[in-house]
């Protein structure tokens, strides 16, 4: 039956997030670690994903790539982890809004801090970027998790998991400032037994690598 449910991954990657997914959701999967390089390059591989990156899930004769849409495929795949509002549910509108948030402006004005991109003091270029500034993402996502246990709705959710995610990655290395409101959000989520558990899984395939190389 885990052959059903198929997870390319490497143990540092965007792959961590997936991975918290799947625990969370409980479903039996199999996992298949690639490496930076050939592997991930490899003809068989780019039959999946051609970008040739990780993660990639294949279910069944479905293949998902990129995080958020792997996040949200396996929540409405699997309902009964109650893992997304239902599709006529008012917390809908949330759950999209933060789960794309993150995968889009918040990401991207993230990567153009850490790559020291300087945008024009001009208001029709900021319009153009999307996301303004990276002061102004961050501050939107500020609003969204100060005083509330979630993003969408009284339940934990992909869109919790999806943003704890990057917070948690982005002030661990120092490309998200460690505001109080990320903080606190971020740590109770992060402190789930699924998460914990899906850390220690990879934590421990990338210690198995480093002994291998």
């Amino acid at each position: 039956m885990s052959d059903d449910l198929v997870f390319y991954t490497h143990p540092m990657s965007r792959g961590r997030i997936v991975r918290w997914m799947l625990e969370e959701v409980g479903a039996p999967y199999r996992t298949e670690i690639l490496g930076y390089g050939a592997s991930m390059k490899a003809p068989a591989y780019r039959a999946i994903n051609p970008m040739g990156k990780v993660p990639a899930l294949c279910h069944g004769g479905t293949v998902v790539t990129e995080c958020p849409a792997i996040l949200a495929y396996l929540a409405d795949a699997f309902p009964q982890a109650g893992l997304a509002p239902a599709p006529d549910h008012r917390d809908r509108g949330p759950y999209y809004r933060w789960l794309f948030f993150c995968a889009g402006p918040l990401e991207a004005a993230v990567t153009n801090g850490v790559l020291k991109v300087s945008l024009p003091d001009d208001p029709r270029v900021q319009g153009m970027v999307g996301y303004g500034s990276l002061e102004t993402a961050l501050d939107t996502l500020e609003g969204a998790v100060s005083g509330v246990e979630f993003v969408a709705g009284d339940r934990f959710s992909a869109a919790d998991l999806y943003v704890a995610s990057h917070l948690g990655w982005g002030m661990q290395f120092g490309t998200i400032p460690k505001r109080t409101a990320f903080e606190a959000y971020a740590g109770r989520h992060l402190a789930r037994e699924a998460a914990v558990r899906a850390r220690a899984i990879d934590d421990e395939r990338l210690a198995e690598a480093q002994r291998a190389s």
